[in-house]
């Protein structure tokens, strides 16, 4: 099984609230916002972008998120290194890490399984 191409955009920020009038400037909607200074934009059918706010003392990072279907039928192909297998979040999805020949981390998205 393969990704189905790029689900989310993650990045943080060291203000929130700037970067949120950012990005609906750009044409994005909130779909969310957490108490917690980090929230949910899309705009049409693309890709969600993600933001989160870190403290200034941390250089803000871009993550490029690939969804895949089914976190349990996936097979990493032997070109891929993966860095950490599945693993489920703390925001309801299960999350893989892979790098790329230039070292770069590259996360792969699954829904969580719901458990019976």
């Amino acid at each position: 099984m393969a990704t189905e191409g790029i689900e989310a955009v993650f990045l943080e920020t060291h203000n929130w609230g700037r970067a949120a009038r950012f990005f609906q400037g750009l044409g994005y909607e909130l779909e969310f916002e957490t108490d917690h200074n980090s929230g949910q934009f899309r705009c049409g059918d693309g890709p969600y972008v993600f933001i989160a706010e870190v403290p200034e003392d941390r250089e803000p990072r871009t993550q490029i998120v690939f969804k895949v279907p089914d976190a349990d039928a996936f097979r990493a192909d032997s070109a891929v290194e993966v860095v950490t297998p599945f693993e489920d979040t703390h925001f309801g999805t299960r999350l893989m890490t892979v790098r790329d020949p230039d070292g770069r981390l590259w996360s792969l998205q699954a829904p969580r399984k719901e458990q019976s």
